[in-house]
């Protein structure tokens, strides 16, 4: 009888514990929308609902280098608030802030790694340069008069041309902007001359001839511009630079929900359509472990340390 009357309150409790989410779970991105951050995020978004029952939300909020979402998602409580985590948020913020309002490693928990993201090297159609060895050329002739634009200091594509700079040893002004819409919006007008900048965003200007890839950060050509060489075959062996994109949690959030998020995430990037939507976008999806993806923050702090030192890095 005593087994028969506490059965149903464990019934009751597993079914308690098993009712995460409860709600619709807001998924901040910590940049303007236009940028690859958006299509990774609505793509991951989109899945996640379908594996989890309820409705995973995108919500822009950008500002301070990313530093806005991240303070709001550390303090966030709910237990239904994650944030789209990026090399600049996670691996560079904590090197070129004196002082931030959160610990990016202990008020965080890593989900998984949901995608990398392509670094590609353009410059607007008016400028005389038809691949990375004439642009190098032509910003040595021209110290200091040309200049490259990005989403903001710290950003990826602000690291990606200062990595590119200490390589080819080039002085070419940096103008942060506000998010990578604003910075395209000027790049496409010809305000600026040059740009790093994700993959997805921009392929579609490549392909119109607005804009001109001179050069893609990874380690083999993209089968989307079978055309453009890397850098590293450009002249500088072992030039290797992509962006990336995961899910981090506030570190209050209990590690099952992270775990079943993290197996929704391994789901949805294998997902055919999702696969298909974000290679389409030549983003490469991965949808690893918490473990992994822990593991791949650490190493990429290691690196970029070193880079912000070297190239001084401030934030705006």
């Amino acid at each position: 009888m005593a087994a028969a009357i506490a059965l149903p309150g464990l019934v009751g409790k597993a079914r308690a514990q098993g009712a995460w989410p409860s709600k619709p779970i807001r998924l901040l991105v910590p940049f303007a929308p236009g940028g690859s951050s958006e299509i990774v995020a609505r793509s991951a978004a989109n899945e996640l609902t379908k594996s989890l029952g309820q409705s995973v939300f995108v919500e822009n909020k950008p500002g301070a280098s990313g530093n806005i979402a991240m303070q709001e998602c550390a303090i966030a409580s709910d237990g239904h608030t994650i944030i789209l985590g990026h090399i600049g948020t996670l691996a560079v913020n904590p090197y070129i802030f004196e002082r931030l309002p959160f610990d990016t490693n202990r008020d965080f928990k890593p989900i998984s790694l949901l995608a990398k993201v392509p670094s590609l090297y353009v410059v607007n159609s008016e400028v005389p340069a038809k691949n990375l060895r004439e642009f190098i050329a032509l910003a040595k002739s021209r110290p200091g008069r040309m200049n490259y634009g990005s989403a903001g200091n710290g950003s990826a594509g602000h690291l990606a041309f200062e990595y590119l700079k200490m390589a080819a040893d080039i002085y070419v002004l940096h103008v942060p902007y506000r998010g990578t819409g604003p910075q395209l919006t000027d790049l496409l007008a010809g305000r600026l001359d040059a740009a790093a900048v994700g993959a997805p965003a921009i392929l579609a200007h490549i392909k119109s001839g607005k804009l001109r890839a001179i050069a893609t950060g990874t380690k083999e050509r993209l089968p989307q511009l079978p055309d453009v060489p890397t850098v590293a075959e450009s002249g500088y062996p072992g030039f290797e630079m992509t962006q990336w994109y995961g899910l981090n949690a506030p570190a209050s959030m209990p590690q099952s929900s992270i775990d079943k998020i993290a197996e929704a995430c391994g789901k949805a990037m294998r997902n055919a359509s999702a696969t298909e939507r974000l290679r389409g976008d030549t983003a490469q999806p991965v949808g690893d472990t918490p473990a992994q993806y822990g593991a791949f923050i650490t190493a990429e702090q290691a690196r970029w340390k070193q880079v912000v030192a070297r190239a001084k890095i401030k934030p705006d």
